[in-house]
This record gives C-alpha cells, structure tokens and sequence, in this order.
C-alpha cells in the first residue's frame, strides 16, 4: 500500500516507523480495489498514563472514507491495533458494496459470525434551533449526550458539537456549503 502522507505531531517518525507502518498497512493490500490512498498521522503525548502513543489512518475509498485510531504503549503497538481495526471496518465496507450491488444482505464471514451488522434502528426528528456553539454545548450536557445538532447562529450552518475524548468539544461543519 502507498502511503499517501505520513506526519508526526510530537514526534519524529524515523525510517524503521515508517518502514513498519508500511508493511503494517500492505496488509490491507487484498483491499486494494476499494483504497485510493492513505494518510497516517502518528502522535505522542507522555503525559497520558499507560498508551501515549496515538495512531491515526485515514485510507480514502470510493465514495467515503474509513477511519481510525488507536493508542498504545509505543508507535509500533498502535499501528498493529490500528491495523486490526481498519482491516475489520475494510471487511464491513467490502460487504456492504457487494450487497448493495446486489441488493441482497451481506452473509456474515465465518469468524465474524458472532458480531451482527449495526443498523439504524430509530430515527428521531427534531426543530433545528438557531443558538451558539457555547448554547449548544450547555444545552446537550444538559440532555447527557455525547453530541448534539443544531443551526449555528454565527454561519447559519447546520453543525453538530460534540464531547471529545480529552474532554474539549469539538465541532463538524459542512465545508460545501
């Protein structure tokens, strides 16, 4: 696999990270047909107990994106992790591409036989109320949710705030608008 992008946020990525990152990631070459290209982003933050090592891998598909992220003890223990993950999340889009091609259900694989497919099972609607990001945050701490939707009053997007992992909030916006 051709790594697209490879940067350090915090750390030097050497040749051998590199090199194993690589080899790492040609695993998913049997997915070929559905990678355009991939982006790794590879961190390290010591003040975080126990896994301060941060791997990140975007691998850009047709017609989306899959995406994860991993900690560890060190570089090569996330990219082996990451790896796993992304090969499983690569085995659902395959699935889900020769299924809607065929407009059948995917049949489960024989060692994901105990794992289901999510699926949307509620879809709730609401009024898009114009506030603040600052509005927003209070108002979705106030529900207990991890995210919340609504119609920002400073760019009169739809955007959704969410609680982050290190306990910020983060924000998605459309960039097409």
């Amino acid at each position: 696999m051709h790594i697209y992008k490879l940067i350090g946020r915090d750390i030097e990525v050497t040749d051998a990270m590199r090199s194993y990152a690589e080899d790492k990631l040609g695993k998913l070459d049997r997915f070929s047909d559905q990678i355009v290209d991939a982006r790794v982003v590879m961190s390290y933050d010591d003040r975080i107990g126990g896994s301060p090592a941060k791997v990140e891998v975007q691998l850009n598909v047709p017609n989306g994106v899959v995406r994860a992220e991993e900690r560890g003890a060190d570089t090569y223990a996330a990219i082996d992790l990451v790896v796993d993950k992304l090969e499983r999340q690569l085995k659902k889009f395959k699935g889900r591409l020769i299924a809607k091609r065929s407009q059948e259900k995917p049949a489960p694989e024989p060692e994901d036989e105990g794992e289901r497919e999510p699926e949307i099972v509620r879809t709730k609607r609401y009024v898009l109320r114009p506030m603040s990001p600052d509005d927003a945050a209070m108002q979705m701490e106030a529900l207990g949710h991890d995210f919340f939707v609504f119609k920002n009053v400073d760019t009169d997007l739809v955007s959704v705030i969410y609680l982050r992992h290190d306990g910020d909030y983060g924000m998605i916006e459309p960039a097409n608008a």
